[in-house]
């Protein structure tokens, strides 16, 4: 067996030094500690409770209104609605803010606000039309757009009819006409305005 002599005086065998394996990473799974753990746990808890509480503020503070109370559900008698016809004037409800218009072509629920800035517009008997007061702006029985600096028809709410057969019917997406013809039952839900169409 042949020896070397080390640097610093020591035999080593060079049969052992070549049989000796080369270092090889000691590789171990790091598991979750126990203080990440309870981190874990109480992000968790806190975030669940955020969820929670923005849930139930949420729920508090959305409106809920009552039937017969601006945003809620009007219901309306047929028998009482203006005739239907070009030149009839419309009839205010007061407590919804609509304008009962029933027209040759079906029934609108008028907003009472005006397009432009918001004023509350009025009909005019002796011009068969609604004006503006503050700005001017006029429209027609039908909402429809006249004159003025009012930017577009007047606002609908949506309407529900339900017929002396049982059928119901429900204004389009524009807020249009419902026929009130054999009509039992007439609802306005003042919580869905439709915006008036755009002119010009």
């Amino acid at each position: 067996m042949t020896t070397t002599t080390a640097p610093r005086g020591k035999a080593v065998s060079a049969q052992t030094k070549s049989a000796t394996p080369a270092a090889t990473p000691d590789v171990q799974a790091q598991g979750v500690s126990r203080r990440e753990f309870l981190y874990y746990i109480w992000g968790a808890s806190l975030a669940l409770l955020l969820a929670e509480s923005s849930g139930a503020i949420i729920w508090f503070t959305l409106p809920r209104f009552r039937a017969g109370e601006f945003g809620g559900l009007f219901t309306l008698d047929p028998a009482a609605m203006p005739t239907a016809s070009t030149t009839t004037a419309p009839a205010p409800n007061s407590a919804g803010k609509f304008w009962m218009s029933n027209t040759d072509d079906g029934f609108r629920a008028l907003s009472m606000v005006c397009t432009h800035l918001g004023c509350l517009f009025k009909w005019v008997p002796t011009n068969t039309r609604f004006e503006c007061p503050c700005h001017g702006s006029k429209f027609t029985n039908k909402g429809n757009y006249i004159e003025g600096p009012a930017p577009r028809n007047l606002d609908r709410f949506a309407i529900t009819v339900t017929y002396n057969d049982g059928s119901t019917k429900t204004s389009d997406a524009n807020g249009g006409p419902v026929s009130i013809a054999n009509a039992r039952l007439i609802s306005v839900d003042t919580g869905k305005k439709i915006k008036g169409q755009t002119h010009g």
